[in-house]
C-alpha cells in the first residue's frame, strides 16, 4: 500500500510534516482540529508538499529526514 509523506504551511507560517496513507482526508483532519497538536493551534493549514512513498516504513524514514532538515531546505522542496 502507498503511503504519502507531506508537508503542511500552516497560519503563521511555521511548517508541519506527516504522513499518511490518504492526504485528502489527513488534510481534512487537519483543518478540522483533529490533526496533530501542533497544527491544532495554527488553523487553517495548507498543503504544499506531498511525496509517495511505497510503504509505511519507508514514509516512516522520510518524515524523519525532511523533519530533520532546515527550514530553507524544506521551502525548496515546494518552491521549485
Amino acid at each position: 500500500m502507498s503511503c504519502f509523506c507531506y508537508i503542511l504551511k500552516c497560519s503563521d507560517g511555521t511548517l508541519y510534516t506527516g504522513w499518511t496513507v490518504d492526504v485528502d482526508r489527513r488534510v481534512a483532519q487537519h483543518n478540522a482540529g483533529k490533526g496533530a497538536r501542533y497544527t491544532k493551534m495554527r488553523l487553517p493549514v495548507k498543503l504544499v508538499y506531498v511525496e509517495e512513498q511505497p510503504d509505511k516504513s519507508t514514509a516512516l524514514k522520510r518524515e524523519r529526514a525532511i523533519k530533520a532538515l532546515p527550514r530553507k531546505k524544506k521551502l525548496e522542496l515546494f518552491s521549485l
